[in-house]
């Protein structure tokens, strides 16, 4: 025997997606004003990153061992609890990636003046090594006080978007010293092999 089922249309269901997404849109606006707000606080001078009165040829730096005048751009304060560590995950505010790049109020610079081992995609295991010593010997030099970044002379970027800046401390390059503990070479204006 079969029975006979009498087939009912289903109503339509209420949404309240069409009411809630301005107020889904409403709450994205302020929650991203307010992040703003505190990334500007954060970055902000208050933070340890001031601009400095010092006119810019004033300022006296040795790169690669000559003495020239530079332009600063802005000079970083021994902010007490601002420690710069390896950079891990998508979030970077203070940390090193390798021995010539760190990420400083979350902006990434390239170390000018220098060239350092791959430690991303190196071409032996020598590179690998020396790479790795290069960025633990910059992050030590890094936090062992204040330091200045300075403009590399006649270029503000890299071909990646990263700030070329020059790290000083106490007029002498930051880079120079990797160089001379023989865990970088001077910046020639192209990459050179290590392997």
């Amino acid at each position: 025997m079969s029975t006979v089922v009498q087939f009912k249309r289903r109503q339509p269901k209420q949404t309240t997606r069409g009411r809630s997404f301005p107020k889904l849109v409403a709450i994205a606006m302020v929650v991203s004003f307010g992040v703003g707000v505190s990334a500007a606080r954060f970055i902000s001078d208050d933070a340890g990153v001031a601009n400095t009165s010092t006119p810019s040829s004033h300022i006296i730096a040795f790169f690669g061992g000559r003495q020239q005048a530079a332009q600063q751009v802005y000079v970083r304060a021994a902010t007490p609890g601002v420690t710069y560590k390896h950079c891990i995950g998508t979030v970077r505010v203070h940390c090193i990636v390798d021995g010539d790049t760190l990420w400083s109020n979350g902006v990434k610079i390239r170390v000018a003046d220098i060239d350092t081992p791959e430690v991303n995609e190196p071409r032996c295991a020598a590179e690998k090594a020396l790479g790795d010593r290069a960025t633990v010997r910059l992050m030590e030099l890094v936090n062992a006080g204040p330091f200045q970044m300075q403009a590399w002379p006649g270029r503000d970027e890299d071909k990646y978007g990263r700030k070329l800046r020059v790290l000083v401390r106490d007029g002498r390059s930051l880079g120079d010293i990797l160089v001379s503990e023989g865990l970088a070479r001077t910046w020639k204006g192209r990459r050179q092999p290590w392997c």
